[in-house]
Parts: C-alpha cells; structure tokens; sequence
C-alpha cells in the first residue's frame, strides 16, 4: 500500500455485511476444498475491486499503474508494461487517459531522451490514496468474519504462499479471462 496515514485498528466489524451472502450453498463437501475457498473469495475480491476501481481510467489497470508510479517502479513507460503485462500499445492508450484525467506525468527519461518516465501528479497521489483507502475498506468488509490477528495471519500466509510459488505472474489479461 502507498498510503499508511489512515486509521486501520477500527476497522474490524463483527456486523453482517450486505454484499457478501451470510450463508453459501453449495453442494455437500466442496467448502472443504482449498480450490472452492480460493475461488470464491478471489471472485468476491475482484467483484469488490472492480467496484472501488471502476471509475478509474482504465479500471484495475489504471490502479496498478498508479501504484506503480508512486512506488518509483513504474520506470519507463515500456518497463512498466512489461512489469505489468500490457501490452505496449495499450500502456498508450492507458497512459494517454491516466495522463489527459491529471493522475500521471510522463516526462522524459534523463538517460534515454527516447524513453518516457511515470510519475504521479499531485492529484494522482491524492487518488491513489483515496482508492487504497477505499480498497482497504472493501477487504475488510470481505474479511469481516476475521478478527484482526485472524486478518494478519491470512495476509501473511497468503504472501509467503504466493511468492512461494512464483508471485504475480499472471498477466491483466488472463486475470480478466479468470474473472
């Protein structure tokens, strides 16, 4: 996450959230398995966070771009696509409208005068704080069955499982086919 001035300790909620159903049917012993739990959750993650993303030039896409730029790992426009997995015509086109909605700059690579530099406008920090605040509020609303030590514990094994098997290989478009 890029911003950490938000309150997180009173985010825990013991209250039955409306967007996700309080009892799940399905048939006699898939809950029991890791896929179904996976699956389910990812599909309420993505739902959920395409309803925070969704104004957001370029939708989840645009997120990851400006996530990116304000970490300094955006790079270049053509390294940034390809960390990403967008192809380098649509990183265009992405750009073209992060760039014309005031959220990035690109300004020229002071080693490369071909290449193009990432970086946040003032009002894309702004945004990309209140997303992530809004993202935050979203996941815990998904989590709200947890405690928050409950919370930490799934973070972090999820994590350590996830860079355990490669990390965030897969590309925008084979999240969006999954989705």
């Amino acid at each position: 996450m890029f911003c950490y001035s938000d309150d997180r300790s009173n985010r825990t909620s013991r209250t039955h959230h409306s967007r996700y159903h309080e009892v799940v049917t399905t048939p006699t012993g898939v809950e029991a398995e890791l896929g179904w739990a996976l699956g389910t959750v990812t599909r309420a993650h993505l739902r959920a966070a395409q309803d925070v993303v969704g104004g957001l030039p370029g939708g989840p896409r645009g997120y990851q771009v400006l996530a990116a730029a304000a970490t300094g790992a955006a790079g270049s426009q053509l390294a940034l696509g390809r960390q990403l997995g967008v192809d380098r015509t649509v990183m265009t086109y992405l750009l073209d409208e992060l760039e014309q909605a005031g959220l990035v700059e690109r300004t020229p690579d002071p080693t490369d005068r071909r290449a193009r530099r990432i970086t946040l406008t003032e009002g894309g920090r702004a945004r990309l704080c209140a997303l992530e605040r809004s993202l935050r509020a979203a996941e815990d609303d998904l989590l709200a069955p947890l405690d928050t030590e409950e919370r930490a514990a799934l973070r972090a094994m999820l994590l350590r499982v996830a860079t355990r098997v490669g990390g965030p290989t897969i590309t925008c478009t084979e999240a969006e086919e999954l989705s």
